[in-house]
């Protein structure tokens, strides 16, 4: 029993070399083909194996032999499974109190004896982490990452060795020279090893330990990495030091690395004298230590040859706990395990394979806790049977085995391996878990109370709230606020210009920019899910237009109308939140999700390239000019033809007379203040030919798109080290910007700029900052006006929901959850403020959220070499927003600084987001199936499931909704956009009458049932836990009695 035997004394398990100590190693080879692990039950009585422990227990006084024979029984008494898999889940699903074998990260290394200058000495060859990096054969250099290919033959002669070697379990030793001593006492004592060899093993096991990193000088520079104590040290450290000490003698808490050994000079068996220095940071490849996690431990593997041993002697030791052993790794943390093997000339490679076999073994996932937790030798046994199970073999004439393999971008969970199948059958492969389906989570459930979702949403995120301003405190997010910060100015001012043009200057760019920072620093605050970013839409526009249209042709004032709309909007939208209507979201599944969501990145693309058009007709190109004759062209102004009464009213409010005007000498501007016209060869409709600007505008517009698109891929290239890749690419846009903006300032072509408001004031002057809601207009408009409030609450409620859906995903690994009711409260009671202020209304801006969570996107730090970051999740916070909006509602008094931006560099930043918000859609995904043949067709997880005609289909009618919402949209009928939107949920719901449930799990979510249906459902899923419950009660009670016994 481990717990009883001494510090100095480790759990022995001598295996069969007890009974057969001159074993021959080939044969041993094909006899452990034929031991795998079958699992036959053997007919052991209850009754016999309650004796046998009480008998343990009673004589616990008798020698050590009796006890190994004791655990040899017990050992044969264990009870068997059907499969060395079900051994495996049984091991690891064995809760242990015992926090010295809770697993850890590991760190393996192989070395081997190697003669160098006449002395011999053992050579670090290989290393693992997550992948095998070799030593390459000039000896200077590690080799990429790579997976580890093995051979067959390799693995079943280390479970020949495992099966038939020392195995030493929870050996509690302080340095390398105990773990010696104990290894060979343990292998003399079972026959593996003569006595004679005793001095040769023990001499070749001490030999000194070369390491890689003692070769390169770039090691010895004084790198900053943090603290060598929290690399080394273990998760569990101060529990175990309650029980049993500090955890790696010498590893003090100042951080200093001491040898590790009890007194300064301890006198070995041989006489030697070892130092107890401290470890030589010199030799130390601090880079490589970054990527050890904290808490990892390591795991060596010596293997080597020798002339005096006549056969193979092999062992395997777990310590406990984990000790430092100065010399024995690479870096400085703590040894758990070491496997060891020597044996005669002859066999190198054999030797190798077999040490490159453990050591992989080591990085395995399942293996790596099985040995954690093994109780004995067939525990390890089962572990490697186990790793056999899930090999896969390539046939050798059709691949090459000197390929290195390149690590994959995404490892795939090994969480099946780990849970045992239901005993009331496995679930059908072929079906999603429907719980991951249904994407309505907490934040969607319906509470049956006044109020009770916004009180869950409240309640959800109130204990979060410290942390999302903590949070903020990044570097990222700074790049993130800088980034959003240019891309929604732009959209901004564009909006309230063209407000302005549509309602003659009542609402323009100040009131823009000033309502989108009052009501995104609010959203900000107080929103349930800040990650949101709100902006102006389309819809909003073209009601605005129909709205001051209808106000100029009956007479009445327009911004008091409007405030009357947007009151009753504010007030039908905290009713829906007091009906919990945000849980009717749920049926918008990712059918409706990607049709909008594409439709608005598509919007993006297009506006940016027809702004570029654009530029074309402000600053044309004479395309019919000759170069021979570029000395004849000229431009210059003249009077009108035709003075119409406008013109004269011109004039007369300038100051000018027809004959007054000097129409030669005016400049471009004049001439188009005074209605002057343009003319000779060098003039087009609106003015003289301006080549330079168009070609130097599309130059700056492709070139900020493909750059940005370049730094942001920046950090998945191969040089500079991590941090400075990882800076560059989340500051991609930002630089970007700044470079571009530096360029054109250098070329010095007149491109056209930013242009921001620089006083803080009404742009009408017959308006203030608040509005009265009644005003001149008669009193019925207060009542009347709740009809056109109607279809502006549809407009809001879809546009802000089917947002904060998308952001809600749950491929986006929230952490603190949504709040969609809070959401929809936040934003309705700024409209009403901003109706009250004569302010735009503003509400979830689809691409520019998608946007910002990207920008926010956090990956693993400390991965292991060829190892891919790992998407961790989004960084949550409520900081950037409220920077974004608040250097947004300042920009007034940065407009010396802002006149320097080219419009087109926001175009291609306007490109840019459209493009990058489109990555992850699968219906353009499933769009680029229809030109792919079958044979070069991804492997998507959908197409192993649904038949390909199927899923032309489910794109063909997405891809046709698409195409109708585009039409409404560009139509003058775009104010029902929204109503569109919302028919796409009963198209949906059409489609499960061709489609079944099974196909629309994989290509779609499942929509909700019906209550009745879902009662219905509920009723038996109860009634299978119920049994499923009782068949794990009595299989555990089962095992209980088992393993006591």
């Amino acid at each position: 029993i481990p717990h009883q035997i001494t510090d100095y004394k480790a759990v022995v398990d001598h295996g069969k070399t007890s009974s057969a100590p001159h074993t021959n190693f080939e044969k041993e080879e094909l006899e452990s083909h034929r031991a795998v692990y079958v699992g036959v039950h053997v007919p052991l009585g209850k009754e016999s194996r309650r004796r046998h422990r009480h008998r343990v227990h009673r004589h616990h006084h008798r020698r050590t032999k009796e006890r190994e024979s004791d655990q040899e029984a017990g050992e044969k008494e264990s009870p068997t499974y059907d499969t060395p898999s079900q051994r495996v889940q049984c091991i690891l699903g064995t809760e242990d109190d015992d926090v010295e074998h809770v697993p850890h990260e590991l760190f393996t290394e192989l070395d081997e004896l190697s003669v160098k200058h006449g002395s011999t000495e053992w050579r670090e060859t290989a290393r693992w982490l997550k992948f095998e990096e070799d030593v390459e054969d000039g000896g200077d250099r590690w080799s990429k990452p790579y997976v580890a290919t093995l051979s067959l033959h390799s693995l079943f002669e280390l479970r020949s060795c495992i099966l038939n070697g020392t195995v030493l379990l929870d050996m509690r030793a302080a340095s390398i020279e105990d773990i010696a001593d104990m290894v060979i006492d343990s292998m003399v004592a079972s026959g593996q090893l003569e006595e004679a060899f005793r001095p040769q093993v023990r001499e070749a096991v001490l030999k000194r330990h070369h390491h890689q990193s003692e070769n390169r000088l770039s090691s010895r520079l004084p790198l900053a990495v943090r603290s060598l104590a929290d690399i080394g040290k273990k998760h569990s450290e101060p529990i175990l030091q309650e029980h049993s000490g500090p955890l790696v003698p010498g590893f003090s808490r100042s951080g200093s690395l001491d040898a590790g050994r009890p007194n300064e000079n301890r006198t070995t068996k041989s006489g030697n004298s070892k130092d107890g220095s401290t470890v030589d940071l010199s030799k130390v490849d601090m880079n490589f230590m970054r990527k050890i996690p904290p808490g990892a431990e390591a795991s060596n593997v010596l293997v080597g040859e020798v002339d005096f041993l006549p056969q193979p002697i092999i062992a395997f030791v777990r310590l406990s706990p984990a000790v430092l052993l100065t010399g024995l790794t690479e870096v400085p943390v703590p040894t758990r395990f070491l496997f060891l093997m020597l044996g005669p000339y002859g066999k190198g490679p054999q030797y190798h394979e077999i040490g490159r076999s453990m050591a992989t073994l080591m990085t395995d996932e399942i293996f790596h806790d099985v040995a954690y937790k093994a109780r004995n030798r067939a525990d390890l046994l089962s572990g490697i049977d186990e790793f056999l199970d899930q090999v896969t073999v390539l046939p050798p004439g059709e691949w090459d085995p000197s390929i290195r393999i390149e690590p994959p971008k995404n490892v795939p969970s090994q969480v099946k391996r780990k849970t045992p199948s239901q005993l009331n059958g496995p679930t059908s492969p072929t079906e999603p878990d429907q719980d991951e389906q249904n994407h309505a989570g907490p934040e969607l459930q319906r509470t049956g109370r006044m109020f009770g979702g916004l009180v869950r949403d409240v309640r959800r995120k109130a204990p979060f709230l410290l942390s999302d301003f903590t949070d903020g405190f990044r570097l990222q997010c700074l790049a993130s606020v800088l980034f959003l910060y240019c891309a929604c100015m732009s959209p901004v001012i564009t909006f309230g210009g063209l407000l302005g043009e549509a309602t003659k200057s009542n609402i323009s760019a100040i009131e823009s920019l000033f309502g989108a920072s009052l009501t995104g620093v609010a959203f900000s605050l107080f929103a349930g899910q800040p990650l949101t970013i709100l902006g102006s839409t389309g819809p909003v526009l073209v009601f605005e237009k129909i709205l001051f249209k209808f106000c100029e042709d009956y007479g009445m004032v327009y911004l008091s109308l409007r405030a009357c709309i947007g009151l009753w909007t504010a007030f039908l939208c905290i009713v829906l939140v007091a009906t919990d209507a945000s849980s009717l979201v749920c049926y918008i599944t990712r059918f409706t999700e990607e049709a909008f969501a594409a439709l608005i990145c598509i919007i993006f693309i297009y506006e940016a390239l027809e702004k570029l058009v654009h530029l074309g007709e402000t600053y044309p190109v004479n395309t019919h000019s000759n170069l021979d004759n570029l000395t004849l062209y000229s431009c210059q102004c003249s009077g009108p033809g035709h003075v119409t009464n406008e013109t004269l009213e011109v004039w007369n409010h300038t100051g000018h007379t027809a004959e007054s005007i000097p129409w030669n000498q005016l400049n471009v501007s004049m001439c188009k203040l005074l209605n002057g016209e343009f003319v000779g060869s060098a003039c087009g409709h609106h003015g003289p030919f301006i080549p330079d600007v168009l070609f130097w505008s599309v130059i700056l517009f492709f070139t900020t798109f493909f750059l940005s698109s370049l730094l942001k891929q920046f950090k998945m290239e191969r040089y500079f080290p991590t941090k400075v890749r990882s800076t560059i690419s989340d500051f991609a846009v930002f630089l970007t910007i700044m470079v571009m903006v530096l360029v054109d300032y250098l070329i010095g072509i007149p491109s056209p700029k930013l242009n921001v408001p620089d006083r803080f004031e009404p742009t009408s002057k017959h308006r203030g900052w608040l509005v009265s809601p009644l005003d001149s207009n008669p009193w019925w408009t207060v009542v009347a006006s709740v009809i056109p409030a109607l279809l502006c609450t549809i407009l809001i409620f879809m546009d802000q929901q089917i947002t904060a859906v998308i952001i809600n995903r749950k491929e986006h690994k929230l952490k603190k959850g949504g709040g969609y009711h809070l959401d929809l409260l936040v934003v309705a009671v700024m409209l009403g403020v901003c109706s009250v202020m004569g302010l735009p209304w503003f509400v979830a801006a689809t691409v520019l959220s998608i946007s910002h969570v990207n920008s926010l996107k956090v990956e693993s730090g400390c991965s292991a070499p060829g190892e891919q970051p790992k998407f961790l999740g989004i960084r949550e916070q409520r900081l950037t927003g409220v920077l974004i909006f608040t250097l947004m509602g300042c920009s007034v008094f940065m407009t010396s600084a802002l006149k320097f931006i080219p419009m087109p560099v926001l175009y291609g930043v306007f490109l840019y987001m459209g493009v990058s918000s489109l990555k992850g859609i699968q219906f353009f995904d499933r769009i680029k199936l229809f030109a792919m043949p079958a044979k070069h067709q991804p492997d998507l997880i959908y197409l192993r499931y649904v038949p390909l005609w199927k899923v032309h289909v489910f794109t063909l009618v997405q891809l046709t909704c698409l195409v109708l919402l585009w039409v409404i949209k560009a139509s003058t009928a775009r104010v029902v956009f929204p109503m569109m939107v919302l028919a796409l949920v009963f198209v949906r719901k059409l489609l499960d009458l061709f489609f079944t449930k099974r196909e629309l799990s994989w290509l779609d979510d499942l929509m909700p049932e019906s209550k009745k249906k879902k009662e219905d459902d509920n009723k038996k899923k109860r009634a299978k836990q119920v049994e499923y419950h009782l068949k794990v009660t009595v299989h555990i009670s089962n095992i209980t009695i088992v393993q006591c016994i």
